[in-house]
């Protein structure tokens, strides 16, 4: 077999999410960075958060006011 072929593993990977909250897991990086973890995604807390990411709401909003109703002949 082959050796060196494997990553190296850190069983204390720190985890740090945006709302502020770390945790160590095991992974083959030795620093993660997320977005959002269990600690504050809706699932897992209970409440729901609009994450509106690059103004998808403002565009869904805007195209719908510009759609006009057909007439009927």
């Amino acid at each position: 077999m082959k050796t060196d072929t494997h990553p190296t593993y850190f069983p204390q990977a720190k985890v740090t999410c945006a709302c502020g909250h770390s945790f160590a897991v095991g992974s083959t990086k030795e620093k993660l960075e997320v977005e959002i973890c269990s600690f504050c995604h809706p699932f897992y807390t209970g409440n729901e958060k609009v994450l509106d990411t690059a103004g998808r709401l403002e565009k869904f909003n805007a195209r719908r006011a510009a759609a006009k109703p057909k007439k009927a002949k």
